[in-house]
């Protein structure tokens, strides 16, 4: 089929309400939804019913890095920062030691039992070294699993932040095998170069992005959303300009900014929170587009090879090694090991080697591929079962909500106060948003004299004023008092 100007629109909005409501489908029945926006791309793609025929690796790569930019900054900004923070040293020593580990074990099995070269196969090894963040998170929160001893922000930890040093170790074997003559350490520069400017990147963009939104004052709630995509696309460009990682300082910004009280934040939340999804969709879809089921075919025995020893002992090895010097007993490093899911990610940093035009790029392409789809239909279908036989599984009923979670609720609140403002509060002159209000409480209303105010986080309390604040328990009004410095004795009504 000839995609015209004409009909892409209707083409793409077809795939994308089928993607949709397959992802209904497999929900119920088990299925991953991811790979279902892939299978829905491959049936339309020449080899499959569609007949469209798409064959760009370089609109694929920057289809992805963009859709990867969303999801890692969604991700970044549903990340609470005290859930993280006890299991921070693990999951960095899984993002750094154990995704290395992890490419250096299978590239050396795939030199052993292929023709590839050393660099080849570390190359290979290193695409597929690091867990998907498109795939742990939308498995993960479409299964609401709910998970003990903080396994849960590990994982989410792990595959948010080991994109980087896998993007940097597949670059740095790329250039050794188009530069064959130059040396493993020639590459130690580079890794550092990329590290240390992403990271402190993204810990500068994160503190100019909160005063930006926050001091800027926007006339439309809708344009505080885009002032964010802009915000993110900067920080990407700008650390990459400056040979930093950009994966890593967006998502760096991301956490940053998720921890902060940010005007219209629930607005932005919710925006990034679709917008994810709707590139998780895209991505996937071209991605298999890309694919030409045919020309996999012939790799799926050593692709399947190459994927049990990856699921089974290549990141086992890199978990357990990375996680030897931390106390943690022996059934949540399985699990960690379990949920070791490949997905786009990989698939996008494959495209790198056939833009290089490097002799075995398809080969390496298809068998990424294959790894991906056999990792998500394996481990990805199976992360409630193997979490309920390792007994690491909590009931949903026992589920703790993060900050996120409870800023996007929708859950009515279960307690009402008025709280009059007199003037030696500290909240006067403040806006709302630089008050540090808790999370699970709300202001519903101001009264200014005979007027009430709708408010948003630009708001300033004034003097006199008089807060309807909700919350859904009373002892939440002792966070409420105290960011307020508190205030006169507040009228308590039961809703």
């Amino acid at each position: 089929m000839n995609v015209t100007i004409e009909n892409i629109l209707l083409i793409g909005s077809l795939l994308l309400l089928l993607s949709v409501l397959a992802g209904k489908t497999s929900y119920k029945f088990g299925v991953p939804t991811l790979i279902l926006f892939l299978g829905i791309g491959m049936l339309a793609g020449s080899d499959g019913i569609g007949g469209i025929r798409f064959d760009d690796p370089k609109l694929a790569q920057f289809i992805g890095i963009v859709s990867l930019n969303f999801i890692l900054f969604s991700g970044g900004l549903d990340t609470s920062w005290k859930a993280v923070k006890p299991i921070l040293r693990e999951g960095v020593a899984l993002s750094t030691l154990g995704v290395f580990l992890t490419a250096m074990s299978l590239g050396a099995f795939v030199w052993s039992v292929t023709d590839f070269t050393i660099y080849e196969s570390l190359l290979l090894g290193s695409i597929v070294s690091s867990t998907d963040a498109a795939a742990v998170f939308s498995i993960l929160r479409s299964k609401s699993l709910a998970l003990k001893n903080n396994l849960r922000p590990t994982l989410e930890l792990e595959s948010g932040s080991n994109d980087p040093m896998a993007y940097v170790l597949t670059i740095a074997f790329l250039t050794l095998v188009i530069h064959q003559d130059q040396s493993i350490a020639s590459i130690i520069p580079i890794f550092l170069q990329q590290m240390i400017v992403g990271g402190l990147a993204g810990i500068g963009f994160g503190i100019l992005s909160k005063f930006i939104i926050n001091k800027i004052k926007l006339d439309f709630e809708g344009l505080y959303p885009v002032l964010v995509i802009a915000l993110m696309f900067i920080t990407f460009s700008a650390t990459d300009f400056f040979g930093g990682n950009g994966f890593l300082a967006i998502y760096i910004c991301a956490v940053y900014l998720g921890q902060q009280d940010l005007i219209h934040k629930k607005t932005i939340l919710k925006m990034f929170d679709g917008l994810a999804w709707l590139m998780q969709i895209i991505l996937f879809l071209t991605l298999g587009l890309l694919v030409f089921p045919s020309a996999i075919i012939p790799y799926m025995g050593i692709g399947l090879l190459i994927s049990m020893f990856l699921i089974f002992i290549a990141r086992p090895v890199g978990v357990f090694i990375s996680l030897m010097f931390f106390k943690m007993k022996l059934r949540r490093r399985l699990y960690i090991s379990w949920v070791g899911l490949r997905g786009a990610v990989p698939i996008v940093f494959a495209t790198y080697p056939l833009l290089a035009g490097i002799d075995k790029a398809n080969m390496i392409f298809n068998i990424v591929f294959f790894i991906s789809v056999t990792s998500i239909l394996i481990q990805g279908t199976t992360l409630s079962i193997v979490a309920k036989w390792l007994n690491v599984a909590l009931p949903e009923k026992d589920k703790k909500l993060n900050p996120t979670d409870m800023l996007m609720a929708e859950n009515p609140k279960a307690e009402m106060k008025e709280i009059v403002i007199t003037a030696d509060c500290h909240a006067v002159n403040k806006k709302i948003v630089e008050l540090g209000f808790p999370k699970n409480a709300i202001i519903a209303m101001i009264k200014r004299g005979q007027s009430y105010i709708i408010p948003n986080g630009s708001i300033t309390i004034e003097t006199n004023d008089t807060l309807i604040v909700l919350a859904d328990r009373p002892a939440v009004f002792d966070e409420v008092y105290h960011a307020l410095k508190h205030p006169a004795p507040a009228k308590d009504f039961s809703l």
